[in-house]
């Protein structure tokens, strides 16, 4: 995995990337600001983006906006202090693949950093609590049913597996599929209801009332 580092704190740029240069990642570049890095993504075409969402000139919210409007398939993660619900959910409507808190722990940022390389949402537990309660607060009902009614039954499946956290592997095993005929139902979702990525069906599925928190 190529990783781009962006973050207007050299010091914190510097322990990010020894961290990921310990696990085998390898740091292609670094930028200080949402402009060095649309310049740096147009340059070095990185796997992953790794943004925070403070910075001057540009902040990581209309960089991720920038970056996805010229490169719609660039991996882009938001990697912040900032917890704001606002954000979040920006964020993910802007494309981000994934929302992480830089308060952490580094074993859990390095496993959904690299999950990311397999299309995997890099959402860290907290703010899929946010996530999750916000939407169980929003209505459903008749949006919700005619949304379901576009999809299969083993799209549905699917479907709940990915809000569950599954990889696709293990919705593949827990269905009796292949780990490419789950991508395949997962495409044909993302074309559905014209969505970007992992993370922003799982914030479609909830805010429309799709799926059910069961984690209690």
């Amino acid at each position: 995995m190529r990783v781009l580092i962006v973050d207007d704190h050299a010091l914190f740029r510097d322990g990010i990337r020894g961290l990921l240069q310990a696990e085998g990642i390898e740091v292609v570049g670094e930028a200080s600001d949402g402009l060095e890095a649309l310049e740096q993504t147009r340059r070095l075409n990185p796997d992953v983006v790794l943004l925070d969402i403070m910075m001057p000139r540009c902040d990581g919210l209309e960089a991720t906006r920038l970056i996805k409007a010229e490169m719609p398939d660039a991996k882009i993660v938001i990697l912040t202090a900032v917890e704001g619900d606002e954000s979040i959910f920006e964020a993910i409507k802007s494309g981000a693949q994934g929302y992480l808190l830089k308060n952490m722990r580094a074993v859990e940022f390095i496993s959904l950093l690299k999950g990311v390389e397999r299309g995997e949402a890099a959402i860290s537990s907290d703010v899929a609590g946010k996530i999750l309660d916000d939407f169980s607060r929003r209505a459903r009902g008749m949006r919700a049913e005619r949304d379901a009614e576009e999809l299969t039954e083993r799209e549905l499946e699917v479907l709940r597996l990915v809000v569950e956290g599954h990889t696709n592997r293990r919705i593949g095993a827990k269905l009796g599929l292949s780990e490419n005929t789950v991508k395949y139902h997962l495409r044909h979702i993302l074309e559905k209801f014209h969505l970007q990525n992992r993370a922003q069906v799982v914030a479609y599925a909830m805010r429309r009332g799709l799926v059910r928190d069961e984690r209690g």
